[in-house]
This record gives structure tokens, C-alpha cells and sequence, in this order.
């Protein structure tokens, strides 16, 4: 399955913050997104969501135009986690997971003991067995992204948008929960604020600056010294690693640039 945005636009309040973006999702791959704050991510995961609509331009799904389509006929096939979804509703862990099946469910498709599986195995997946009892109020600000997360797996999408997923996780549940997206068998895209995340998980990049691409490749190729110095305004030093992956160091404002050991040459 395909998902593309063609020279989309999108602007608020007469503040224009995309500006006439194209990006092709690649099926099965991990895209990451990364960029400033304001650099328009989240407007951008908006608009693949099909929850905006863009000012100009078009978002295609398997070349149909995402808003000529239902909303349940999108979330069969397309979960978006958020990075603020809340409810006030009195539930417990299990029953917000279980809210992933709505797209599935109807008067010829109730309930059944599949969609118990489907919610039980998206549960384990992000180690939240224990918790499922639960009242979500209850909950520290981590458990429920990971929830959140759980929820989007029990859509059985094709494609899984994530909106700053690691917001209010540890570094270990930051790791965990990029590496289990990565083993999904299914297309992902994630805006990320954490570089050496989008270096370490992510097939591509693509980085954004402005309200437009700046640059769209393999980590290595994105992720130069030069430009987060022009993007970020960060003095960095870049490691290359294998398979297009790389190593971000960050250094502290006024520090020397860092002195790369010289390999003794063998004869």
C-alpha cells in the first residue's frame, strides 16, 4: 500500500506551514521524520492521517484521494497515534486498546473472540499485560502511549503513523518501543525529535525545515554535520556506521570540533 502527499499545502490562522511538500511512503518501509520544532511534522502527519485537509495539493492512498474517503474506510487502513490523545471517559486499559477495533466492528460484524486475540496479542506487544485492568486515569503519562500504541496494533493497519511516540518514555521504553514498531510487518512513519532514533531505526529520513523538505534519504545521507548545523544550529559530529546508518554526537556550544583517530595503515 501506498501512501503519498503531491505538492501539499496547508496553512492556519494566515500562517502558511507547509509549503508545496511531496513525499512518496515507500510500503514496508520506516520513514522518519525529523526537524525543529514548528517545522510542520505534526501538520504534515495530520494531513497523511486524511484529519486535514491540505490547502493545495493531494494526499493519495493506493492513488485514491484520502478525502474522498470514509473515515472508517481510512482507519481499516491507516492508525495514527498522537502525541496528545486523551479521554475522560472511565475505562480501563484494556477497553481504550480495545477502542482499535471500532473500524472493524458493525451490525453484520460483532464482537468476537478474534478481536479478543487481536487486542490480547497488541497488549503483549507492548508489555502492558499486567496492566489491563487498570483505570486510565490511573496511569502514568508512559503507560498510556504505550496503550496508545497498543490500540493503533489492534487496528490491523497497513500503515502506522506515530506522532512523537516516545514522548513520556524512559530510555529504555523509547528504545523498546521503536525496535518493536521497526518489527511490525507493515509501513511506518514517525516524526521524531531524536536524531540518532531516526539514524537508528529508520530505513530514510526525511528532514524538515521551514514548512518543506530539506533534505529526503537514508540516514547517513540526511543526517550531515553541515546541514543540522544549518537546520538546527547544532555544531555535530557524525560517525558512520553500516548498512546507511550513523551516529550523531552532539557538541557543547564553543567546543572544539572533535579529532577522528588516525587508523595505522597496514602493509
Amino acid at each position: 500500500m501506498k501512501l503519498s502527499a503531491c505538492n501539499v499545502s496547508w496553512s492556519t490562522g494566515g500562517v502558511s506551514i507547509l509549503r508545496d511538500v511531496s513525499l512518496d511512503v515507500v510500503a514496508g518501509e520506516f520513514l522518519g521524520i525529523v526537524g525543529p520544532n514548528g517545522s510542520g511534522k505534526t501538520s504534515l502527519m495530520s494531513l497523511l492521517a486524511g484529519l486535514r485537509r491540505p490547502r493545495s495539493g493531494r494526499v493519495l492512498l493506493d492513488g485514491q484521494s484520502v478525502d474522498k474517503l470514509g473515515r472508517k474506510e481510512i482507519a481499516r487502513r491507516i492508525a495514527l497515534v498522537e502525541q496528545q490523545a486523551e479521554t475522560s471517559e472511565r475505562i480501563s486499559a484494556r477497553q481504550a486498546v480495545e477502542l482499535g477495533r471500532t473500524p472493524h466492528l458493525g451490525p453484520f460484524t460483532p464482537w468476537s473472540a478474534r478481536d479478543d486475540d487481536i487486542v490480547d496479542e497488541a497488549i503483549r506487544n507492548v508489555g502492558m499485560a499486567q496492566l489491563t485492568a487498570r483505570m486510565w486515569h490511573t496511569l502514568s503519562g508512559g503507560e498510556r502511549q504505550r496503550l496508545h500504541i497498543a490500540r493503533a496494533l489492534a487496528q490491523e493497519p497497513q500503515i502506522l503513523l506515530l506522532d512523537e511516540p516516545t514522548n513520556h518514555l524512559d530510555i529504555g521504553h523509547q528504545i523498546g518501543l521503536l525496535h518493536l514498531v521497526r518489527q511490525q510487518k507493515l509501513t511506518a512513519v514517525a516524526a521524531l525529535h531524536d536524531l540518532n532514533h531516526a539514524a537508528m531505526f529508520c530505513d530514510r529520513v526525511a528532514l524538515m525545515s521551514g514548512g518543506r523538505i530539506a533534505a529526503l534519504g537514508r540516514p547517513y545521507e540526511v543526517l550531515t554535520e553541515e546541514r543540522i548545523r544549518t537546520v538546527f544550529g547544532l555544531d555535530v559530529d557524525v560517525e558512520h556506521e553500516g548498512e546507511g546508518r550513523c551516529h550523531i554526537r552532539y557538541r557543547a556550544p564553543g567546543a572544539p570540533t572533535a579529532v577522528r583517530p588516525m587508523l595505522k595503515r597496514i602493509s
